[in-house]
């Protein structure tokens, strides 16, 4: 069974609800419709009936909760726990109420954080900080996390490398230039986030341009201290490092340049040094090997929040709700 059917068999058997905040585009309605229609999770979209019934022509999202701000009774509430959870930043009732009305991200995460829902999808016609901003505001970071970020599940048709062609890449969407502490945070999380996802044992690859020492630079002195942290903080998970690309997918090159690592050849969540490789390599993957690219989905909030590439197919939302969730089973 394809990666992407056995997130959606699991979604099923303890379904969640899944909030959409974007009812100003048709995307949104689409992937509704199918995530409605194969009963994967149940779906509430924020927005205007008019507004909904507008761009949802022809679609039949009839098991979706339609909740407007202007008309529902439960906005009062949202409005004045955003007052609490912010007063110390100087939220008035009148700012409060500004917000929620007109940021559609803010007012998801208030019914999220009020428990009227599971988790959030959003970013399709949004910024990656437009939809983190409420979530970090409102739902916070989760219970010893050290930091939050970002990784794509990618799944590469035809491979015998990874796990059967499928693999976590962290962090692609989120920290720019990450220190050795915070990549060794994201080699721990994203390697949470494949077994919880995939279900099998991640197997993580810290990436360089240099494999064992084969190159010396201060980038790659990065890299290695990140192992060192990363072993000792994450002691239950297979992490080794650094490694070119190739040593950690291949096994005869893994075998070759680094005949002493347990992860070598074998990885299946490779962590970048940085946030332009990371773009860069997931892209690349994505493009030319075809790949089915999922994400970015965050890692570190308290519950599953998650962003979307703004050039995404609908298909591609339907992918990202179905694993945020499953995501939320865990919450």
């Amino acid at each position: 069974m394809a990666f992407i059917d056995e997130v959606k068999a699991r979604a099923k058997a303890d379904k969640k609800t899944i909030i959409l905040p974007e009812s100003m585009d048709r995307r949104t309605f689409e992937a509704a419709a199918e995530i409605l229609a194969e009963d994967i999770a149940d779906i509430v979209i924020i927005g205007s009936k008019e507004e909904c019934a507008k761009n949802s022509e022809g679609l039949d999202i009839s098991k979706a909760v339609i909740v407007d701000p202007n008309t529902n009774p439960k906005t009062e509430e949202y409005i004045n726990g955003f007052v609490e959870l912010r007063k110390s930043k100087g939220m008035t009732k009148e700012e409060a109420t500004k917000i929620l009305m007109n940021q559609y991200m803010y007012y998801a995460c208030m019914m999220v954080k009020m428990g009227d829902g599971d988790g959030i999808v959003s970013g399709a016609c949004h910024s990656t900080a437009d939809t983190l901003r409420p979530s970090l505001q409102i739902i916070k970071t989760k219970p010893g996390t050290k930091l939050v970020s970002a990784f794509f599940v990618m799944v590469v048709p035809d491979c015998g490398f990874g796990n059967e062609g499928t693999f976590v890449f962290g962090d692609c969407a989120l920290n720019q230039n990450p220190s050795s502490e915070e990549l060794a945070a994201i080699a721990g999380s994203s390697a949470d986030s494949f077994k919880q996802l995939i279900g099998k044992e991640p197997v993580v690859a810290m990436l360089s341009h240099s494999s064992m020492g084969s190159a010396k630079h201060a980038d790659i002195d990065k890299v290695t201290t990140a192992v060192e942290i990363a072993k000792k903080d994450y002691p239950q998970f297979q992490i080794d490092g650094e490694l070119q690309l190739d040593a950690a997918i291949v096994p005869e090159i893994g075998a070759s340049k680094a005949p002493n690592s347990k992860v070598a050849g074998r990885a299946n969540v490779l962590i970048f040094p940085d946030l332009d490789a990371g773009n860069i390599g997931y892209k690349l993957v994505q493009r030319l090997a075809k790949a089915e690219a999922y994400g970015p989905m965050c890692q570190g909030i308290a519950k599953p929040i998650n962003d979307l590439s703004r050039g995404c197919s609908y298909k591609d939302i339907v992918g990202v709700i179905a694993i945020t969730a499953l995501q939320a089973q865990s919450n």
